[in-house]
């Protein structure tokens, strides 16, 4: 007897709908897998036939063949176990109304004695059998509430195999998964553990981190040991505008993927903040292995990528990011496949001055022979620092306000709002622009026809570039940097103060800097 299933693979952050033919007839005892399926998939007969035999069912004593179309993609892992398993079951009689089977997308690893193990991409597989237009998704009971943000699809969370049995026997009845997603996400989009009102003084360094949050630029901290640096990047995501549902989407997807959703979760609501340690490798940074995944920078999608003492990250890992933070995306290819990974993420980097961490300390000093500071600031490209916008020197702060009490900063709702505002304008701005939504994006062309500045302000950047002896890669750099600064003001033109300020955060780019 013929019996067909469905089920679902994922590739990238996307599923495709997988058909599991189950045919039982004569001939001598074997089983058989067809379909490309790896490792994991063919080992499954072995957990289904226990799982069957441990809970009373009967596994067939004649020829069993399992086909899993489309054949020529490659299905991976043990989420195959459950719909395997049913088929099996149909296949032989064992459930009676096997025609049921089409209706519901089935997925889940088995354990020997039924129990049905959780799965990773339930979202992406849930969005897909809606596309499909299935009436069902059967998922473990771990990834119900995670599949269940999909409305119109009714979502059964399942524990053993014995539900899903008694379910298409219409012994038992299975609740669908009810999961408010809207409310959930609106009510717990400002909801955090940092704020910027806890920080103490850098009123320099909140404005700075307020400008990259209102055009999207990347920017690096330069500053001492215990300067507030890894503090203040914490906080950035308090004062970045909220998700919309179509971004939340989009990031809970690639967790999903990941495996990295916790249990009983739902949308993400608030943009991520990735922090790996130097250590990492390169295919953990910006994903890959054999069965590509997504790295950091992708889970650090619509967030924030914070990398800590910039200069301990090996320099393969740093370079491997530059394509990435220009196409806002990532492609892992490998022989038989190639698979992007969305990565549009703000980089916050941070680091010490030097080796000892004193250079330019104002009370402490430096250490370092001769050279030393130089070098250090070697270990990062000038490419990659070409594509950070801000650099920005972070000083100690001092005893008196640490312990000043009275005082108390701005808080994060205040500077979003006007991050939020300024994010309105450039909206508006770029709206005949696909893929474009900030300033920190603006191509060179579009750079000369927006950020036009007047005879005072080219004459103040002309001497800024001669008198600190700036870069030519900077002059963009500011450019772009001073039309946010103008639009956090509120004003359509470039002015010259707004340039001014823009031209301080180019710390790096003076000659001389380092010594």
């Amino acid at each position: 007897m013929l019996v067909k299933t469905f089920g679902s693979a994922v590739y990238g952050v996307e599923a495709i709908a997988i058909t599991i033919e189950v045919n039982v007839g004569g001939g001598d005892l074997k089983y058989y897998i067809v379909g490309l399926p790896d490792i994991a998939v063919k080992e499954s007969l072995q957990r289904i036939e226990s799982a069957i035999k441990t809970n009373g069912y009967d596994m067939p004593r004649t020829k069993l063949v399992v086909n899993m179309a489309p054949a020529d993609i490659t299905k991976r892992g043990a989420a195959f176990d459950l719909p395997i398993a049913i088929g099996i079951l149909g296949a032989t009689g064992q459930i009676e109304q096997p025609e049921r089977l089409k209706d519901y997308v089935i997925m889940g690893e088995l354990s020997l004695d039924g129990t049905v193990n959780e799965v990773k991409g339930a979202l992406p597989i849930a969005i897909q059998a809606r596309k499909d237009g299935y009436k069902g998704l059967i998922v473990p009971k771990k990834n119900a509430r995670e599949a269940g943000m999909v409305n119109n699809l009714l979502v059964y969370g399942v524990d053993h195999i014995d539900e899903v049995v008694r379910f298409f026997q219409n012994e038992a009845h299975l609740a669908p998964v009810s999961v408010n997603t809207r409310e959930e996400f609106f009510n717990t989009q400002y909801e955090f553990d940092f704020d910027f009102s806890e920080v103490k003084g850098q009123e320099n360094i909140k404005r700075a981190l307020e400008i990259a949050a209102a055009g999207g630029h990347n920017a690096i901290l330069i500053g001492p040991p215990g300067a507030g640096k890894t503090m203040l990047a914490k906080r950035l995501p308090t004062i970045l505008p909220p998700l919309s549902l179509q971004e939340a989407l989009e990031t809970t997807k690639i967790h999903s993927v990941a495996g990295k959703l916790p249990e009983n979760a739902s949308l993400i609501s608030k943009r991520p903040f990735r922090s790996p340690h130097h250590t990492v490798s390169d295919a953990a940074l910006v994903g890959g292995g054999g069965v590509p995944q997504p790295g950091e920078i992708s889970l650090a999608h619509n967030g924030v990528l914070f990398l800590d003492e910039l200069p301990e990250f090996k320099r393969t890992v740093l370079e491997v990011m530059r394509q990435p933070m220009e196409e806002r995306r990532v492609t892992i290819s490998r022989a038989k496949m190639a698979i992007d990974f969305p990565a549009n993420f703000m980089l916050i980097a941070s680091m010490n001055p030097c080796p000892c961490g004193f250079y330019n300390h104002p009370e402490k000093s430096c250490t370092c022979p001769g050279g030393a500071v130089q070098k250090y600031l070697n270990k990062v490209s000038g490419p990659l620092l070409d594509r950070i916008d801000l650099h920005v020197e972070v000083t100690p702060v001092a005893f008196s306000e640490l312990t000043n009490n009275h005082t108390k900063g701005e808080t994060s709702a205040n500077i979003r709002e006007r991050v939020i505002q300024a994010r309105g304008i450039q909206s508006e701005r770029y709206k005949n622009y696909e893929g474009l939504y900030a300033n920190a994006q603006m191509t060179s062309k579009l750079l000369r026809e927006i950020c036009v500045i007047d005879k005072i302000g080219e004459t103040l950047l002309k001497k800024a570039m001669e008198k600190l002896n700036l870069s030519a890669r900077a002059y963009d750099r500011i450019l772009k940097v001073s039309r946010t600064i103008a639009d956090l003001a509120d004003s359509p033109n470039i002015r010259p103060e707004h340039l001014a300020e823009a031209i301080q955060y180019r710390s790096l780019d003076r000659e001389g800097w380092a010594g």
